[in-house]
């Protein structure tokens, strides 16, 4: 399942929803996941684009559909495409088109990307720090997200800001060694 070109997309949603229920649920590196994964509001999409228009494409389908759908049915969209975009600073740079296609299409307000990526690095870290694993997915992913839902996990976890550096504390007590018995596929290998 590490990035082979020939995966099935059931294969990479698999390996999606393990890193999901491994990492972010299992290391509650978000503590808002785990209501819309056990009611089944996440939306699983595999993109088999190749090039970055190609991706563009779906994801502004993915928003309207997103944004058309009941939320009681589909609250998120996990868009994983593990044939473009595998070098992260390309991936890097196609967050602005994401944010551009919001805008083009009046949901900037309503709904939000989020990345995930084999290879994520924040700036001004090495690229093997573990402080990057906290937005490490098996396969380069957008996550759509509702403002709502956001809004209302916020208020009911005022700690919300401090989310970000509890994960980095998280991830520091369990090191490398403790990530890789995780077991989560190739975003250990990045």
């Amino acid at each position: 399942m590490k990035n082979e070109p020939h995966a099935t997309h059931a294969a990479v949603i698999a390996a999606t929803q393990d890193w999901l229920e491994k990492a972010v649920i299992g290391l509650n590196l978000c503590p808002f996941a785990k209501a819309v994964h056990v009611k089944k509001q996440i939306r699983y999409v595999v993109c088999d684009a190749t090039e970055p228009e190609q991706l563009l494409s779906m994801l502004m389908d993915e928003l309207q559909s997103l944004s058309d759908a009941d939320p009681e049915q589909v609250d998120t969209t996990l868009l994983i495409h593990p044939h473009v975009l595998g070098d992260f600073l390309d991936y890097n740079e196609f967050l602005d088109v994401a944010d551009a296609a919001l805008e083009d299409m009046d949901l900037a307000g309503q709904l939000q990307v989020a990345s995930f990526h084999p290879q994520y690095q924040f700036a001004d870290t090495e690229q093997n720090d573990i402080d990057n694993y906290t937005n490490r997915s098996p396969y380069p992913t957008l996550h759509l997200l509702r403002e709502d839902s956001i809004e209302r996990a916020v208020d009911a976890f005022p700690e919300a800001s401090e989310i970000f550096e509890r994960n980095i504390e998280t991830l520091r007590q369990l090191g490398h060694d403790g990530w890789d018995r995780l077991d989560i596929g190739p975003a250990q290998k990045a």
